[in-house]
């Protein structure tokens, strides 16, 4: 029942829908220090024989989730650069890119309150790394302040995402870099096409990962499939499966139909 509330919610108004993902979110943060769960996204494996990133040993068993934003930095120059990232999470992410891509300073934004203080904790002992409560479609940053943008697996929770991606011009410096993933329904491909066609940004990268994403659930599904056993009430738990996108929830079966796709795009602002 929740979880057919939870679909039919997130694909209603855009005010509605950006208000039940920050609820989500919050209830998510709640779930406090649970071992190994600093990442919320899908995950990706390297296709095409693409090489894998040699990771600290703390760092493997969340090899997957890591890949995704390796793929995602390694698109644009980010070492001793001043970085941002919309929509943190809870931290991994940004933690990631703040100890193996060496920008200058990493901070990462959440609309979620709960989760900007759980990030903070989680991840305290990384020097050139912050975080912050900000909203994506008013990002709260000075005209031309970062050097580069970064944002995995977030977007398609927000109620205006060509707002958003015109914020993403604004705070950029020219000649200053974003690099976006993220999930987009078949039959909205062109309406998110359309979104990116905005005069101050030109692209540099532009790609269809979904195989790779695919590749990765399968290899998590065990992991995610008894993570959300053990930590999460029998009453939602159907919800959780289809968020976390395990063998055989609506995600993941849309994603094997070709009903949604992976995408993944780069870009510099013109200068």
């Amino acid at each position: 029942m929740l979880a057919k509330l939870f679909i039919t919610l997130v694909h209603s108004t855009p005010g509605l829908q950006k208000a039940l993902w920050k609820w989500w979110y919050e209830r998510l943060a709640h779930k406090g220090q649970i071992e190994d769960w600093s990442f919320m996204n899908y995950g990706f494996n390297p296709i095409n024989g693409s090489p894998r990133r040699e990771l600290k040993s703390e760092d493997e068993s969340n090899r997957v989730f890591i890949q995704l934003y390796d793929y995602t930095a390694s698109q644009i120059p980010l070492e001793g650069k001043k970085v941002l990232e919309v929509g943190s999470g809870r931290g991994g992410g940004a933690s990631f890119v703040a100890r193996y891509h060496h920008p200058t300073s990493m901070i990462g934004l959440d609309y979620s309150t709960e989760a900007v203080k759980l990030s903070a904790e989680l991840h305290s002992e990384v020097d050139n790394l912050s975080f912050v409560q900000g909203d994506a479609e008013a990002l709260p940053f000075d005209d031309n302040s970062f050097d580069a943008v970064i944002n995995v697996e977030s977007s398609h929770c927000y109620g205006n995402a060509p707002q958003f991606i015109k914020e993403v011009a604004r705070i950029l410096k020219p000649g200053g870099h974003f690099s976006w993933v993220d999930i987009r329904g078949s039959n909205t491909v062109e309406e998110t096409e359309n979104a990116f066609r905005i005069r101050e940004l030109n692209a540099i990268h532009d790609a269809v990962i979904t195989p790779g994403v695919i590749e990765a659930l399968d290899e998590i599904h065990d992991r995610k499939t008894a993570m959300i056993d053990a930590h999460v009430p029998a009453w939602i738990r159907p919800a959780f499966r289809d968020f976390a996108g395990v063998k055989d929830s609506k995600i993941y079966n849309a994603f094997k139909e070709g009903a949604t796709v992976y995408m993944a795009k780069a870009f510099q602002k013109l200068g």
